[in-house]
């Protein structure tokens, strides 16, 4: 597969480009600070597997939380839905993604959903192994199968960074195991989360993940069927629901496609029998997206009509 740079949309990238100085990197997380703020790249993956990008698709960010839609998948394939959504729930919240306040507010005290970091940290407590390296593992080689890319692996400089400064994330575990929602050792689950939301990947790495998730988990080269169609749907309704952090019901309304973001400033996109998406702009808006990101997805469902509402 040869993904190919197309005019038009480096037209609409540099339009979208500007937008990145109303936004900063992550600084919170010392590894994402070298990120260059001017930075913006995306690659677009068809049903039909053709590939166009604008901008440089090659350099690698880390899935931060667009990894919490893959593990998400993951979870329900090995352990079923039925588990899953005893321990998290369903419903999207006007929340910051990293807050508490729901945690205490609701009974039995579980996650509201598995985009915030409670409910992925939950959901990373079911990923299956008896060790911090056999279950990230696990991860790596589903985002491997998804992405068809064998290279992938995780930053140790940035897993280490966030590592040494969860201390929410931490509080965040903690009440859960209190509440029976964990029962794993904090610094074990912490050490798996933060790894996993290390993983290296690039535009086209993200375009491809997207792609598969766009066409109800299957695999457009090679018709494999990745993950049960059940599970891509479930996924892309809380990529909807929730996917862009307590922005997410703008952005249905700006954009109206499943996407997800993470701090790093990817954003996945699957749009539902057309395309998967991959972004990267690191200078982030005040909510965690992607600020040009965000403004080039707009740009993108306006042109070529991709809402799905």
């Amino acid at each position: 597969m040869v993904c190919q740079s197309n005019e038009e949309l480096e037209l609409l990238l540099e339009e979208a480009k500007q937008y990145t100085k109303n936004g900063k990197v992550a600084d919170y997380i010392p590894a994402l600070k070298k990120a260059n703020p001017e930075d913006l790249s995306v690659a677009i993956y068809k049903a039909d597997g053709t590939c166009y990008y604008a901008g440089c698709i090659s350099k690698k960010i880390t899935l931060q939380s667009i990894s919490k839609v893959i593990t998400l998948a993951l979870a329900l394939i090995e352990c079923g839905e039925e588990y899953v959504f005893q321990k998290v729930g369903y419903e999207p919240t006007g929340d910051p993604f990293n807050s508490i306040v729901k945690l205490e507010m609701s009974n039995p005290s579980k996650p509201l959903n598995p985009m915030i970091n409670a409910g992925a940290l939950a959901v990373t407590h079911m990923i299956q192994g008896s060790s911090v390296d056999e279950r990230l593992d696990r991860i790596l080689d589903f985002v491997k199968k998804l992405s068809g890319n064998n290279e992938i692996e995780y930053s140790e400089e940035v897993a280490q960074s966030e590592f040494d400064t969860s201390h929410l994330n931490r509080a965040l575990c903690y009440f859960m195991k209190q509440h029976g929602i964990i029962n794993e050792d904090v610094e074990e689950l912490l050490d798996l989360y933060t790894k996993q939301c290390s993983i290296e990947v690039n535009c086209l790495d993200l375009a491809r993940i997207g792609i598969v998730f766009a066409l109800d988990g299957k695999n457009p080269e090679t018709n494999e069927q990745i993950m049960p169609p059940h599970v891509a749907r479930i996924c892309k309704t809380f990529m909807v629901t929730c996917g862009m952090y307590n922005a997410s019901g703008e952005f249905a309304v700006r954009v109206g496609i499943p996407a997800k973001s993470g701090v790093s400033g990817g954003i996945l996109g699957a749009v539902p029998n057309r395309f998967g998406i991959g972004l990267s702009g690191p200078a982030l808006d005040d909510k965690g997206n992607s600020v040009a990101g965000l403004k080039l997805l707009e740009l993108l469902a306006n042109k070529y009509q991709l809402s799905m509402f």
